[in-house]
């Protein structure tokens, strides 16, 4: 029984639409669905292999998407252990993820040496960013996902904000054939516990799944370091006709990470941690008027109430700044309309989208000089019109778009995409790419309305980006051999700087100034032999400040001539496994290099240089008890982290896990 106490926000505002969509899933499960007999004689529904949903207005083939794609199948990702968005996405050319130290901890991503706020991540659809591009990919769990897209490059005139190097969608499991379920359990070091029971069904006219997960760790540093994360995940889908689509889903997560460390890393604490609770709800309707044109709706939700909790460690705990709350709620409601025509082989979309962010803020610091309290309440609105064509005939597929945002804070901005696939010899065996953009970045609310030691700036500009790229793809004797590489190029201007000694107290401490490139190779090689299959991803990256802005001392965020911080030039990751009837064990080895970032245990911050380190991991997979259909009904697996037992940081001071051992089983039930 699911209740309040494990998922709090359903008591907050929108703690209505959550019940809402979980008796809806509910009925559909048990109402809408014939009995196993009649299901499995009808097929099942809404297939997206081989097509693309994030590059385009419309779902695409794979192959006529010009810029650098990546999908992850969810099957893949769960068999391997992966529960975070994070730890999915780590082995992947020209995407860097940056963890804060242990389990739980706020965990970025950098596409292509962008800012860590410059990927947008969707859930069905929907954003999940904060305003301003943050997003903490610990946060965001795997159970229940049928796919994850990654796409890179600007994608603002399709999405407008924080699509500036890349869009990772996320897109929800929807049932196939008859009733089935799962349930996973996983045990190892650290103090790993994870449960996860999955659920699903689908047949010619509805599809659906559900998903409860609960993940725990103790973590690695002495005390109080544990994190759990609790999800709740439902999807549906309906067509009661041939020209009616209806998807609603959603997906809560509750979550706790308990932290001793200090802004340097070192181990003081013994009662700090943070907390969030985050709801994202969607549904799509999309209406077939005639063959050649359809109109879709979207309308989405995304709250996030969170904080942050370090009180007094005792009585004597006096001296400096001792004691900190914060409580933050932001919220995004967001609709768009879209209408689809059909021209001969082309396609042109028209939308608009409006949307409303909101952030509530309180906080209370207390220190030997006294209490301060900071307290504040934003909005903003947000409306967009787009448009976008797409064409593939004969051997050339393209594409063409542009959006106009109309912000009530920071006014009108334009952004636009073009991109070509083209196969030379008609065949799909050899693509030529290429694809090119702008985009932009929102500021975030502090950004814009801080009070207190940082002091906001209302007339902010978006950050913006322009970008690049040509990419070949190949594939050799019946693509047993696929490959392809990339080149990309990207230039950030408006980047907003931060003005810790301000000439003026009454000058803001954000502005516009600073500049940056970012520019590179991609390269990813899979081959399948049977019953082995080979992959390896390489990146060859180079970022440099252009423009500092106004802080030029070496322990500043940008500094002229210098690499953008926590950006390695190289990265490498590797891979082979071996898949038998009743087994599977794979072998995975990736070498990050080396990277620019500060030390703040000293003031000003110093630069240093994060060495190199490399990563082995060891997974096994037995299938020991299958059914009538050959189909697994036990399985069970082994997974060794970190083999080598390297000793590294992704953020300087702060340490990360060492070698680690989980064991787990699956119960699968048709």
């Amino acid at each position: 029984m699911v209740t309040t106490k494990m998922f709090p926000l359903l008591k907050c505002r929108s703690g209505t639409i959550a019940t809402f969509m979980l008796v809806l899933t509910l009925t559909v499960s048990f109402g809408l669905f014939p009995s196993t007999s009649e299901a499995s004689a009808q097929e099942t529904v809404f297939p997206i292999e081989g097509l693309v949903v994030t590059a385009s207005p419309l779902p695409r083939e794979t192959t006529a998407i010009a810029n650098h794609l990546t999908i992850l199948e969810g099957s893949d990702i769960q068999a391997r252990g992966k529960r975070t968005l994070a730890e999915a996405l780590r082995e992947l050319a020209g995407v860097t993820v940056v963890r804060g130290g242990s389990f739980g901890a706020v965990t970025s991503v950098f596409l292509r040496g962008g800012e860590s706020d410059y990927a947008l991540v969707l859930v069905d659809g929907i954003q999940v960013n904060e305003a301003g591009g943050h997003f903490d990919f610990s946060s965001l769990t795997t159970d229940n996902i049928e796919r994850i897209e990654i796409l890179r490059g600007p994608a603002s005139a399709l999405y407008g904000s924080d699509a500036v190097a890349g869009v990772i969608h996320v897109i929800t499991k929807l049932g196939r054939g008859t009733p089935s379920a799962t349930l996973s359990y996983d045990t190892g070091t650290f103090g790993k516990q994870d449960l996860i029971g999955q659920f699903s069904a689908g047949t010619e006219r509805a599809a659906y799944s559900m998903s409860i997960a609960n993940y725990k760790i103790a973590g690695i540093l002495p005390f109080n370091n544990q994190s759990s994360n609790r999800s709740l995940s439902g999807n549906a889908r309906l067509r009661p006709d041939n020209v009616t689509d209806l998807a609603m889903g959603f997906r809560l997560t509750s979550r706790q990470y308990h932290f001793p460390t200090d802004g340097s890393g070192a181990i003081v604490d013994h009662n700090a941690f943070t907390f969030s609770d985050n709801i994202n709800a969607h549904a799509n309707l999309t209406r077939t008027i005639t063959p050649n044109l359809s109109l879709q709706t979207l309308i989405g939700l995304n709250q996030t109430d969170g904080g942050t909790d370090d009180a007094q460690d005792n009585g004597v705990d006096t001296i400096g700044f001792y004691g900190y709350t914060s409580s933050d709620q932001f919220r995004r409601a967001s609709g768009e309309i879209k209408a689809h025509v059909n021209i001969r082989s082309a396609t042109a979309s028209v939308g608009f989208e409006y949307e409303h962010e909101s952030q509530r803020s309180f906080t209370e610091s207390m220190s030997e000089y006294g209490t301060n309290y900071g307290k504040s309440k934003n909005h903003r609105e947000n409306r967009a019109y787009f448009v976008a064509l797409t064409n593939s005939h004969s051997h050339l597929s393209y594409n063409l778009g542009g959006r106009l945002e109309d912000n009530e804070r920071f006014g009108n901005n334009q952004s636009w995409q073009a991109g070509a696939s083209w196969g030379p010899l008609g065949t799909t065996k050899t693509l030529l790419k290429a694809a090119a953009g702008t985009a932009i970045k929102e500021p975030t609310f502090y950004e814009n309305f801080a009070t207190g030691f940082a002091k906001g700036n209302p007339d902010l500009k978006p950050e913006k980006a322009t970008s690049w790229e040509l990419g070949l793809g190949q594939n050799f004797s019946k693509n047993s051999l696929r490959f392809s590489a990339t080149y990309f190029n990207q230039r950030f201007k408006d980047v907003i700087q931060y003005i810790s000694s301000r000439p003026n107290p009454s000058d803001p401490s954000f502005l516009n100034v600073a500049k940056a490139e970012s520019r590179g190779f991609e390269l990813d090689a899979k081959m399948d032999i049977q019953p082995f299959s080979v992959g390896v991803s390489w990146t060859s990256m180079k970022t440099e400040v252009t423009d500092s802005g106004f802080e030029k001392d070496e322990g500043a965020t940008f500094v002229e001539g210098q690499s953008l911080l926590r950006r390695p030039d190289q990265k490498f990751s590797s891979w082979i496994s071996l898949t038998k009837k009743h087994t599977d064990i794979s072998v995975h080895f990736s070498h990050i290099g080396a990277r620019a970032d500060r030390d703040f245990s000293t003031y000003p911050a110093t630069r240093i240089i994060l060495p190199a380190y490399n990563l082995l991991s060891i997974e096994n997979t037995w299938r020991i008890m299958v059914n009538s259909n050959d189909h697994p009904t036990l399985t069970l697996r082994i997974k060794g982290e970190n083999m080598l037992a390297e000793h590294y940081q992704e953020v300087f001071g702060f340490q990360t896990p060492g070698r680690s051992l989980t064991i787990g089983a699956t119960a699968h039930i048709n």
